[in-house]
C-alpha cells in the first residue's frame, strides 16, 4: 500500500505522462457522489462515504483497519459498505478510490468541490421538489385521498422510527381541522391495538409514513390495518416494493440522501398538500374548527404576541 507521499510521487508521474492515465471527466468529488449515491446506504455507511469524499487523497491509501478506525466503525462495516456500493470487497473499492485520488493529486482538484457538500445536499432536495412539482400537475389523486382522509372518523396516522416526525407533524395539524385523529408512533402489538380500535370505532383510512430505512414494523402494521378492513394511503420514497404493494394508494417522493441522515423536504410538502386537500374537502368544518381553536389559543395565551 503506497503512503500519501508515494501517492504524490505517482501523481507526479501521471502528470509527466509516465504513469497510468488519471481518471478524466467529472471532478473527483462528483465521481465519488456518483459512486455512492445510487445504493440506499445506512447512516453508518454514509459516514464512511462522507469520510472518503472529504479525505479522498489520504483515505484511498488506508488499509481497512485504518479506515475503520478513522471513521469510527468496525472492519465488517467497511466490508459491507464496499459490497453496498457494488464492489467484491474493500480491495476492489480501494483500487477505484486510488484512481480517483491520483487524479485529484495530479490535477490539484478537490478542496473547493468538497467544500460544497452542504450545497450539494440542498441541490438534491431542490431536484426532489421539482419532481414533486411535476407530480402535482395532476392533483386529482391528492384531492381524492384528502377527501377520504377527511371523511374517516377516526383518522389514523402511522409513522414509526425515523418517520415519527412526519406523522407527528401531520397529526398535529390534522387535529386542527378533524374531530378525531389518532397517532400511532409505536410498533408491534401497541400499533395493532390502536389500528383495530380505530376500525371498530368506524375509521376507514390510515395515512402511513415510511421513510428509509424501511422497517418490518411498518410493513406489518400496514398489513394488520388492511386485514382489519382499513384502507392505507402511504407516503414513502419508493413507488415499488413490499410497502407499496401492501398499501391501497402510494405517494412516492424523493428524500435527501446526501448527508449522513436523510432530509425530507419533498415528503413534508406532500404531507402539507394532503392537509390542504382535507381542508378543501369540508370547508365549513375546517373554518369552524380553526375559529374555535383561535378562540381557545387567545383565551389561554398559547402563543407569544408579535
Amino acid at each position: 500500500m503506497p503512503s500519501p507521499q508515494q501517492a504524490r510521487a505517482q501523481a507526479s508521474a501521471i502528470t509527466s505522462g509516465k504513469g497510468v492515465p488519471a481518471t478524466g471527466g467529472a471532478a473527483p468529488t462528483s465521481q465519488l457522489r456518483e459512486l455512492f449515491d445510487g445504493p440506499r446506504l445506512s447512516p453508518g455507511q454514509r459516514r464512511i462515504a462522507q469520510y472518503l469524499i472529504e479525505h479522498i487523497t489520504e483515505a484511498a491509501f488506508l488499509s481497512i483497519t485504518e479506515l475503520a478506525d478513522r471513521v469510527g466503525v468496525s472492519q465488517p462495516s467497511v466490508t459491507r459498505f464496499a459490497a453496498a456500493v457494488g464492489f467484491s470487497g474493500y480491495p476492489a473499492l480501494r483500487e477505484k478510490l486510488q484512481s480517483i485520488a491520483l487524479s485529484t493529486l495530479a490535477g490539484g482538484a478537490g478542496e473547493e468541490d468538497r467544500a460544497n457538500e452542504l450545497q450539494a445536499a440542498v441541490d438534491a432536495e431542490i431536484e426532489n421538489l421539482e419532481n414533486l412539482r411535476r407530480d402535482f400537475a395532476d392533483p386529482d389523486q391528492i384531492i381524492r385521498v384528502g377527501r377520504e382522509l377527511s371523511r374517516s372518523t377516526p383518522l389514523t396516522v402511522l409513522g414509526l422510527r425515523i418517520s415519527v416526525s412526519l406523522a407527528e407533524y401531520f397529526g398535529y395539524a390534522a387535529r386542527r381541522i378533524h374531530p378525531d385523529v389518532r397517532l400511532v408512533t409505536r410498533g408491534g402489538s401497541v400499533a395493532y391495538d390502536v389500528l383495530l380500535q380505530c376500525r371498530e370505532a368506524g375509521g376507514t383510512w390510515v395515512l402511513a409514513f415510511a421513510m428509509p430505512r424501511h422497517s418490518q414494523e411498518t410493513l406489518q402494521a400496514i398489513r394488520v390495518a388492511r386485514g382489519a378492513g382499513l384502507k392505507v394511503a402511504l407516503v414513502t420514497d419508493l413507488a415499488l416494493g413490499p410497502l407499496a404493494d401492501a398499501a391501497d394508494i402510494t405517494f412516492a417522493t424523493g428524500t435527501g440522501s446526501r448527508l449522513v441522515f436523510d432530509s425530507y423536504a419533498a415528503p413534508g410538502v406532500l404531507a402539507a398538500a394532503l392537509l390542504q386537500a382535507m381542508t378543501d374537502a369540508d370547508p365549513e368544518r375546517t373554518q369552524a374548527r380553526l375559529e374555535k381553536y383561535e378562540q381557545l389559543s387567545d383565551q389561554h395565551q398559547f402563543f407569544l404576541k408579535d
